[in-house]
């Protein structure tokens, strides 16, 4: 059977997406891109944020079209969205043949066998359910990079995030099957793992009493193969000593962190449900810089939070500017319902959410041409991506850039590379996010 697979939102919704991949194809799916030939056609959703909620919701509509238009048969919608609205999913689309919440996606093969019968499918385990392992995944990523999901939920319950009601309390993922797991990835030619959850940094406190992302860490070092290892997620104020050593010990993990802090205003960060000050930011921030002079942070920002003033978003300003982050994120503010930021008083214009964000960002072009400008003539090890179409140039990584959110290094040679190659490279040039160089010595595998 014709398989048509639609993935959105972030990083771990792709998790899931290849794991029921794995599961189709080991039962005879054929996986395709062209949706008039999709029997089966699978849309796992996001709906984050309003603009996520829109592209879910356009696509689960653009895909119905083809159970008249072309071949299939079945369309299966999964995911937060799924979670979130399938009363309305099932009510309003009705060309949708069956429904997967959360924690139901290992269910897709029953799924879409029971739907092939004629009968429409529903699912929603327990969002505190942890899902098995399904079975060989199938990655989607290239085959050089991978992300490992590491835990499922959240316990922090900020004010404006709906993701603790749909994907349920925060529970790890026990090691021994992430090592299992990261060792078939290796098997699989992925040089780069890379550490996902809603929130790393507290890996283990549920189910071995402590903090363990740093055993984690240690055991995942240890893989043949795995030249990165790079975690993303890591709320500021869970960071801790026993982590920071280790990525200062351990060779493989990238000195890079991923910090949402979200705002620097002690009241909005108050109105948020977020568990720093400003000052503790600058402390961390500080810490990490000090004991990891080389580490890149990275963080995400939100502007227009209800009741931000211009007061607060000139303090954020002053924050970004003095703290100098080398890769930055801005969201402006999307009420959720069913949050309690949804129905706080004196919520923000989208025109002055949207320019507040402009504003930030701005100033963070600067600071980011700056650094760039700042590593011209430093050599770098670079992990290839591809080739350049119709140019002697190819696009990579440095330890300081995660795929699809960060920048790229555009590596000018005569030379034959091949994407997940590592080559070092010596920088020549700097744009607003991105480095250009050529090739500073011969690469190795």
């Amino acid at each position: 059977m014709k398989l048509l697979f639609v993935s959105l939102g972030c990083d771990k919704n792709l998790v899931d997406s290849e794991e029921m991949l794995g599961l189709l194809t080991g039962n005879g799916f054929e996986i395709v891109d062209d949706e008039t030939e999709a029997e089966a056609i699978v849309v796992n959703t996001c709906c984050f944020i309003n603009d996520a909620k829109e592209e879910s919701v356009n696509t689960i509509l653009e895909m119905a079209e083809y159970k008249k238009t072309g071949s299939c048969k079945v369309l299966v919608v999964t995911g937060c969205m799924a979670q979130r609205y399938k009363n309305e999913i099932i009510e309003e689309v009705p060309e949708v043949d069956a429904v997967l919440g959360t924690t139901s996606y290992g269910d897709i093969l029953k799924a879409i066998r029971e739907a092939m019968k004629g009968k429409h499918f529903q699912e929603f385990k327990d969002i505190d359910y942890l899902p098995e392992k399904l079975g060989k995944r199938v990655l989607t990523t290239g085959g050089h990079f991978g992300y490992l999901k590491i835990a499922e939920g959240c316990d922090k319950h900020c004010t404006y995030c709906i993701i603790p009601k749909l994907r349920g309390k925060f529970r790890s993922v026990p090691m021994e099957r992430l090592v299992t797991q990261a060792k078939e990835m290796a098997e699989e030619g992925v040089k780069e793992l890379i550490l996902v959850a809603q929130e790393t940094t507290v890996y283990g406190t549920d189910i071995y009493g402590k903090k363990s992302l740093h055993i984690l860490l240690k055991e995942l070092c240890k893989i043949k193969g795995i030249r990165w290892i790079r975690v993303l997620y890591c709320y500021p104020e869970e960071i801790y000593d026993e982590l920071i050593q280790t990525m200062k010990e351990e060779k493989k993990i990238c000195h890079y962190l991923d910090l949402p802090i979200q705002h620097a205003s002690d009241r909005i960060l108050k109105r948020m449900g977020r568990r720093t000050t400003q000052a503790e930011l600058v402390e961390i921030v500080n810490k990490l810089r000090r004991e990891i002079p080389d580490i890149v942070l990275r963080t995400t920002l939100i502007s227009g939070f209800p009741g931000e003033t211009q007061e607060d978003h000139e303090e954020l300003m002053s924050f970004v500017d003095e703290m100098e982050f080398d890769r930055l994120g801005v969201f402006t503010y999307s009420p959720e319902e069913d949050t309690p930021a949804a129905t706080m008083p004196d919520q923000v214009e989208e025109e002055v959410k949207e320019a507040r964000r402009d504003e930030i960002m701005e100033l963070q072009q600067e600071i980011s041409y700056d650094k760039g400008t700042d590593r011209i003539g430093q050599e770098l090890l670079v992990m290839i991506e591809g080739k350049v179409a119709d140019e002697s140039a190819y696009i990579g990584r440095t330890y300081g850039d995660a795929p699809k959110v960060d920048g790229y290094i555009f590596v000018q040679t005569g030379e034959l590379l091949m994407t997940g190659d590592f080559a070092k490279v010596r920088v020549t040039g700097a744009l607003e996010y991105d480095l250009i160089g050529e090739l500073a010595d011969e690469y190795t595998e």
